[in-house]
């Protein structure tokens, strides 16, 4: 799982297995340690529901992003598109958060 953060713009993408792995309702979690004391930490899942959610501490992350979308995604595959979701940040703009699963990956797998 990758994670690309420009100001209000929360960017994740995944590959294949780890796709796989969401659709069978299993979370995905990476870490990173910036430092000695510092560490971000993000879980994510597909859940079902209607609505993406982000919640979580400041260090310690959760992605949730509706099942059936991430379903209806996974068959569209392989696709430069992916889920857009606005979330309210509580102040000024919203967290535009994208979903994607990496392209080359999608065609590599299906090809293969």
């Amino acid at each position: 799982m990758k994670l690309q953060i420009e100001n209000q713009s929360l960017r994740v993408r995944v590959n294949e297995d780890e796709l796989a792995q969401l659709l069978t309702e299993r979370p995905l979690q990476a870490s990173t340690r910036f430092t000695r004391d510092m560490t971000l930490s993000c879980t994510l899942r597909a859940v079902p529901g209607a609505a993406a959610r982000f919640g979580g501490q400041p260090d310690a992350w959760t992605i949730d992003l509706p099942l059936d979308d991430v379903r209806a995604h996974a068959a569209r595959l392989p696709t430069r598109e992916g889920l857009l979701f606005e979330l309210e940040s509580g102040e000024g703009e919203p967290l535009e958060l994208r979903f994607d699963v990496d392209v080359r990956d999608s065609v590599r797998h299906r090809r293969a």
